[in-house]
């Protein structure tokens, strides 16, 4: 496989300090793209491009620090405000960051159950805000690290937030689901992509072993690569283009989905 070169190119990786998002930061700029590494706390940002400027051998020209805690939509929007500032264009923005649901039912400050914001809703709110930044050149791209487990979900619409029925793992396959259905938007161009079971944090949802996260990273960066010709709202299992749960592409879906999260998000946008 030829080694894509992506020094033109400008990407935004949220939750890149560890797992298979700092792989993806890493191969991204490996290539030359220059990349904006998003951590939780400027702390955590600051650490990992640290590490792949000593241990990997990257110019830290490449690299900048952005930070934001998902779980406070107020930051998302400050950590937008400045990417616009300081990228006026951005090429591609991989949402990758991701939680597991906790054991116990857990609303964020903003009023929203925990993975449905961290893992979805946060990830609306930044693309939404970062969408006069994502350029409309060809090639130009939104990429939703999503996971096979959407198949097993359904959006509450009744009760998004989950208060009367709770199960981390219903609760994390809808922020799945909901992230893979956001794809097929049609205000960005987007596809979602399940990078196959690996070593992270994440690695207990799925199995007691996993490929190693540069493997499913490679996964991420392919889709990165304006060579790489996508459909919006496709969606691809490793580097398979498969046909997602029936509800990630229904049009009455995205609309209602749209409609949900400008309501969650909408006492911050």
């Amino acid at each position: 496989m030829s080694v894509l070169d992506l020094s033109s190119r400008t990407v935004l990786v949220t939750g890149a300090t560890s797992g298979i998002g700092y792989e993806t930061a890493r191969q991204l700029a490996e290539r030359g793209a220059t990349v904006l590494v998003h951590g939780r706390t400027a702390e955590d940002a600051q650490a990992a491009t640290d590490k792949l400027v000593a241990t990997d051998g990257i110019d830290a020209a490449q690299l900048c620090g952005f930070s934001a805690d998902f779980t406070y939509l107020e930051e998302v929007e400050a950590m937008a405000r400045r990417v616009v500032a300081e990228h006026p264009q951005l090429d591609v923005l991989v949402s990758n960051a991701g939680m597991a649901a906790p054991e116990r039912h857990t609303l964020t400050a903003d009023g929203n159950e925990i993975a449905f914001q961290v893992n979805f809703l946060a990830h609306y709110l930044l693309t939404c805000l970062l969408e006069p930044a994502l350029t409309s050149e060809p090639g130009g791209r939104v990429v939703n690290v999503s996971s096979s487990l959407h198949r097993t979900a359904s959006i509450q619409w009744s009760d998004p937030q989950r208060t009367r029925r709770y199960s981390r793992l219903a609760a994390y396959a809808q922020s799945q689901l909901a992230l893979t259905v956001f794809a097929a938007d049609p205000r960005v161009t987007a596809v979602s992509v399940h990078p196959g079971i690996c070593e992270t944090d994440l690695l207990p949802l799925y199995a007691h072993s996993g490929e190693p996260a540069a493997e499913g990273a490679a996964h991420v960066v392919r889709l990165c690569d304006p060579a790489t010709e996508i459909v919006n709202g496709a969606y691809y299992d490793r580097d398979q283009r498969v046909e997602p749960a029936p509800a990630a592409t229904e049009d009455r879906t995205v609309k209602r989905l749209t409609k949900l999260a400008d309501l969650l998000v909408g006492q911050h946008s």
